[in-house]
């Protein structure tokens, strides 16, 4: 395994506690083009990101997380809030040219929302082993209200919330003692 897998596959943990250092806009720019490039069906592409980096907007999410997400979400330098567009297929012929793929979703909302969840989830993951190869540090967190924060940063978009991760620069001790995880065998199987 090479130092760069190392490091983007195997080293990496949920982070609690990164330095207090600027994560560059640059950075950020950087991190969404390496993640635009990931697989998702149809490349419908439905991840939406907002990067909060002031403190105002950081205390307005934190109204809305639970109790024990309130400190992560405030110091952290950077909070995303991983979104999806429930009417990705708006933009399917532009993404999609094999056909046109529209017709499979604009009137199904049950198989949008799906599909949205399924890929910006999956984007998510791109987006996670991405911050990883440019240095930074992840927090992915759930223990927020999707409701209000949909109110509150999506007002009058066709855009949910999905999930919460906090970027930087880890502190030393920003890490809980690692975890085991399932060995193949134990969740795995080949037909």
């Amino acid at each position: 395994m090479t130092n760069t897998i190392n490091d983007i596959f195997v080293k990496p943990q949920t982070c609690y506690k990164f330095l207090d250092k600027d994560v560059s806009d640059q950075v950020l720019h950087e991190l969404y083009d390496l993640t635009k490039w990931g697989a998702t069906s149809f490349n419908c592409s439905p991840m939406r990101l907002k990067f909060l980096k002031s403190k105002s907007s950081k205390q307005i999410l934190s109204n809305l997380a639970s109790e024990d997400n309130v400190s992560k979400i405030i110091n952290a330098p950077v909070c995303t809030i991983i979104g999806m567009d429930i009417e990705f297929w708006r933009e399917l012929p532009k993404n999609y040219l094999r056909e046109d793929a529209k017709k499979y979703f604009e009137n199904d909302i049950d198989k949008s929302q799906l599909t949205a969840l399924r890929n910006s989830s999956i984007q998510g993951g791109y987006f996670l082993k991405a911050a990883n190869a440019l240095g930074l540090a992840t927090g992915p967190m759930s223990g927020f209200s999707n409701d209000k924060v949909d109110e509150k940063f999506f007002s009058g978009t066709s855009i949910k919330s999905n999930f919460l991760c906090n970027l930087g620069y880890p502190d030393k001790d920003g890490y809980f003692e690692r975890a085991s995880r399932y060995e193949f065998k134990e969740i795995a199987e080949i037909l």
